[in-house]
């Protein structure tokens, strides 16, 4: 598959194609405005040749010049993720801290030329996927030297498909849709969509340990992971494809959720499945937040495996869903490539119904193999497209801070957990952002032993402070989460961003056992410094 030739935003998710325009910006601007009681208006988006950034401090070799650059405009396109700090100072002209050069290696021997010649030279190496990390994971850190975008998007093919085994072979830079259009003809599907699917790569999915489509059952990308190849500073890193295997510490455990730190990932066999044909799906309210998660409990311990099973509270429900403010809407959705789903969606509603969830029989939308659409409609209609809509500019710099945080938390301190979230984040919200700020949670993925709480929030804040609101807003979710008992993450990855909480989750001592790990396989400490350990 050739290298993109549309050229990545600067300050959105996506391509320039997928950037906002000028009428959704100003839409934006009026739903903000009415808000906030002001009139806002959108920031104008600086031309790319126009934006200042410092000279390239590396001078490349000529063996590398036909696959690396130190053009402007790929500079300025590899400098920032898809957080919304970084994407408010991308669309504000501020590019402190640019990659030197970007490479684009088309093949493994190219990049270890680039590897080789980073280890020499001492030259930052930072791996870089569909740039899409919402976690600080591409940036170049200000006390870097020189740094190198290593942009993974020449090696994006399907190598191989095992049809029997029910697997592919492929390379890391692949974009999702690329890689689902290589598998339909086959009839098969990985059916791993992160949120960030149109823009994000197998690569990226596997450094950062990304959640997919399933609520339940298959929820991250490590589910699908056979084998994997790692090219390190110090040679190839390649595991052996297996089914399973219970020989000693999984070596494919180092690959997911290395985040660059180890290695750049070239490819990798991932397990496949038949393309659903049967689905069935169901909305139902529930007048109480609690009763809603204990349904949800019980349906995944009943071991159903739904596709889909989330819970909104009633701000989410409300904010995405239209619904009233009072109630919390509960999505369901079963999915097969092998029979009906008319009996799993029928247990899951006697137990909705049982726990005092509000639906009507028609709600239940049963395909059999027709095509007919279900969950399209409706409040989940409204939710789904609120969900899949990403469009991560068009509210830049209106004066209105949004953003997420995520976890997991075992049943038994659940209740208590969110209510700790609830009060410790919500009086920080209503001390930096005032009365109107909102806190909002739901389910993104359910496990039998315990959920995985989504937190959102927004409130006004004055134009040009939003980081420092932001930071103190943060630190206290933060803090609350790791207090609480939960993990820092659940599936946006660490980054830079949740390093200093992720350090008071992880075991005595599994720092160094990192630092080992990277000084075999890094010894130079030339990829992506400042992520997950100091080196």
């Amino acid at each position: 598959m050739p290298k993109p030739t549309e050229r990545r935003s600067f300050w959105t998710w996506g391509y320039v194609s997928d950037e906002p325009s000028e009428a959704e910006r100003n839409h934006a601007a009026q739903q903000i405005s009415q808000r906030l009681g002001t009139v806002v208006s959108p920031p104008k988006v600086p031309r790319i040749k126009d934006i200042e950034i410092r000279e390239s401090r590396l001078r490349i070799p000529e063996r590398l010049n036909e696959f690396t650059t130190t053009d402007h405009a790929e500079r300025v396109t590899h400098t920032y993720g898809g957080h919304s700090t970084e994407l408010l100072a991308a669309i504000r002209g501020h590019f402190p801290h640019p990659p030197d050069a970007v490479a684009h290696p088309r093949n493994e021997d190219e990049l270890e030329m680039v590897l080789d010649w980073c280890t020499t030279n001492q030259v930052s190496a930072i791996p870089y996927g569909g740039g899409t990390t919402v976690v600080w994971g591409v940036n170049v850190p200000p006390s870097c030297e020189s740094a190198i975008s290593i942009d993974m998007d020449c090696m994006s093919e399907v190598l191989e498909i095992d049809e029997v085994s029910r697997a592919a072979r492929v390379q890391a830079g692949i974009l999702g849709p690329h890689l689902e259009n290589a598998l339909r003809p086959h009839g098969l599907t990985l059916r791993h969509f992160p949120q960030s699917f149109p823009w994000s790569t197998v690569g990226g999915w596997i450094a950062t340990r990304s959640g997919g489509h399933y609520a339940t059952n298959h929820t991250h990308i490590d589910d699908f992971v056979e084998s994997t190849t790692m090219l390190c500073p110090s040679g190839r890193f390649e595991t052996r494809r297996l089914p399973g295997s219970g020989a000693g510490p999984s070596p494919d455990r180092l690959v997911l959720g290395s985040e660059g730190i180890f290695g750049v990932i070239t490819e990798s066999w991932l397990r496949l499945q038949k393309r659903p044909v049967f689905r069935a799906s169901l909305g139902a309210r529930f007048s109480s937040w609690e009763k809603g998660t204990e349904a949800v409990r019980a349906i995944v311990q009943t071991k159903l495996w739904p596709a889909n099973l989330r819970i909104l509270d009633p701000v989410e429900a409300m904010l995405n869903a239209g619904l009233n403010g009072n109630d919390s809407l509960l999505i369901l959705g079963f999915e097969s490539g092998d029979y009906s789903q008319q009996s799993p969606i029928e247990i899951a509603a006697e137990i909705i119904r049982d726990h005092g969830g509000n639906f009507e029989q028609d709600d239940i939308l049963v395909d059999d193999g027709t095509g007919r659409a279900t969950g399209r409609g409706g409040a989940i209609g409204a939710w789904r497209q609120a969900f899949i809509g990403v469009n991560a500019g068009a509210g830049l710099g209106l004066g209105l801070l949004s953003d997420t945080f995520e976890t997991a938390i075992t049943w038994d301190q659940w209740p208590n957990f969110d209510a700790h979230i609830r009060e410790r984040v919500g009086s920080v919200l209503r001390e930096v952002l005032g009365s109107s700020a909102t806190l909002a949670c739901r389910f993104t993925h359910v496990y039998p032993d315990g959920p995985a709480p989504y937190y959102s929030f927004s409130g006004p804040v004055p134009i040009g402070e939003e980081f420092n609101h932001w930071k103190i807003v943060k630190e206290a979710a933060n803090e609350a989460v790791i207090s609480g008992g939960g993990t820092i993450t659940h599936h946006h990855a660490v980054g830079r961003m949740h390093k200093p909480a992720w350090t008071k989750q992880i075991p005595t001592g599994y720092n160094e056992v990192l630092r080992a790990a990277k000084r075999e396989l890094d010894p130079a400490g030339i990829l992506n410094p400042g992520v997950l350990v100091d080196f």
